[in-house]
């Protein structure tokens, strides 16, 4: 009877990941695919799989631990086959546990007999060159802050609570931060009845990162339509062709194309401030997150390459993905990357509203319902189908000149179909 090491696989350029769930014991048996743990990373948590049929010999994680790629998780036994590690390719992060037998150890890892109660030792503090404390990484992880940015006031360098704290002011602990306080609260009780509903997740997950954005950016959002008359007739039949075949083709989809074309023209929209606030960073690639409405939450997946790809091929690919986040299956890879966002609330309703930027990106496209309405053609009125279009802006980047042009013409590109295939 051998054993199969099961280890954390590629989950992105996500670490210290904390275990929310452990789903086995000892003893149990699973199947390929069985979900043997669920981690929570930023704005969505994750199941890792089985590997492999056979009976749960050890579990050697947790529920509160945190993880890497690369830790050991748990130990399968597995009948008739060599003993086998199922890690992704990177080097095994050293807070990992690691089985005495290992023959193919790091090099640089310790020579000496690991413990058998290796799961319970912390991690080392600074075992990814970071001089900060398991606290102040978690309080970093919350708040979305980068610790490598960071120059710490503490003794011999370390990262502080206050150091993460003053970065989500966009100053130094020494320096200009601001501390933002919490508003204080009554005691509700004195008033009626009340009672505590706890926030999802997602909720949790997203709020600080939301907050950190919309008082670190200086938002702007501008506002126009366009005249989808023309288009919504050839979704229409698209999408009637489209349902046989399993999948819908929504407005959406001529969206991300239509931002797409528009970000070619104005790559100001398609690009990032530098940490330094003195440079953009232009990207030359168009991958657009797009807001999916989950009953958490919303969770923003990632279409990545979207001007490789054409109306049907969005189309399958956001039906898709929408059905997965719905699922609760997300993958790390599928919520990062992206280059520039879109939050519809077409299928809702509204007039218009402003979106908060996706940080660190530097504007986000948001639509509501699509009306008819009356529009003067020059000679009479005639009934046409207009769509809000609402875009928000980081103001340090864009100015309103350009946010008017970039809108404008985005508003052109769906307001002419034929636009969309040139």
């Amino acid at each position: 009877m051998s054993l199969t090491e099961v280890k954390v696989p590629n989950i992105g350029d996500f670490s210290g990941v904390p275990v929310i769930e452990v789903l086995v014991k000892a003893g149990d048996t699973v199947s390929v695919d069985d979900p043997l743990v669920t981690l929570e990373s930023d704005k969505a948590s994750m199941e890792i799989p089985a590997p492999s049929a056979g009976k749960v010999a050890e579990v050697l994680v947790n529920v509160g631990d945190t993880v890497s790629e690369g830790h050991l998780i748990l130990r399968l036994e597995a009948a008739g086959h060599e003993e086998e590690t199922v890690a992704a390719d990177a080097p095994v992060p050293r807070e990992a546990a690691r089985s005495e037998a290992e023959s193919h150890a790091p090099a640089e890892a310790s020579q000496s007999p690991v413990p058998s109660d290796t799961r319970a030792l912390p991690a080392p503090a600074d075992f990814d060159g970071l001089n900060a404390s398991p606290s102040v990484r978690r309080l970093a992880r919350e708040l979305d802050i980068d610790l490598a940015t960071l120059k710490g006031t503490g003794d011999k360098g370390r990262v502080t609570k206050a150091d993460v704290k003053a970065a989500l002011g966009g100053g130094s602990a020494t320096g200009s931060a601001v501390a933002i306080a919490n508003v204080p609260q009554p005691d509700f009780s004195k008033f009626g009845l009340v009672t505590a509903a706890p926030l999802s997740r997602l909720k949790r997950l997203s709020g600080p990162h939301l907050h950190r954005a919309w008082i670190s950016i200086p938002h702007v959002t501008h506002t126009d339509e366009a005249d989808i008359t023309e288009l919504e007739t050839y979704r229409k039949t698209l999408d009637a062709e489209a349902k046989d075949k399993g999948y819908r083709v929504t407005m959406l989809s001529f969206l991300l194309m239509a931002s797409v074309a528009a970000l070619k023209q104005f790559p100001e929209f398609n690009a990032s401030l530098s940490p330094d606030g003195q440079s953009l960073i232009l990207k030359h690639y168009y991958n657009i997150g797009v807001a999916v409405d989950t009953p958490d939450g919303l969770v923003v997946p990632v279409i990545k390459d979207a001007d490789r790809k054409r109306i049907l091929e969005l189309s399958q690919e956001l039906s898709a993905v929408s059905k997965r986040m719905r699922d609760g299956k997300i993958a790390p890879a599928d919520i990062q990357g992206a280059s520039f966002s879109i939050s519809s609330l077409g299928g809702i309703g509204g007039t218009g509203f402003t979106p908060i930027v996706n940080a660190p990106e530097v504007a986000i496209l948001g639509v509501v319902r699509a009306v008819t309405r009356p529009v003067w053609n020059g000679e009479t009125f005639t009934p046409r189908l207009m769509l809000p279009l609402c875009v928000s802006y980081d103001h340090r980047v864009i100015d309103g000149a350009l946010a008017a042009r970039f809108t404008r013409r985005l508003a052109e590109i769906l307001g002419d179909v034929r636009q969309l295939v040139l």
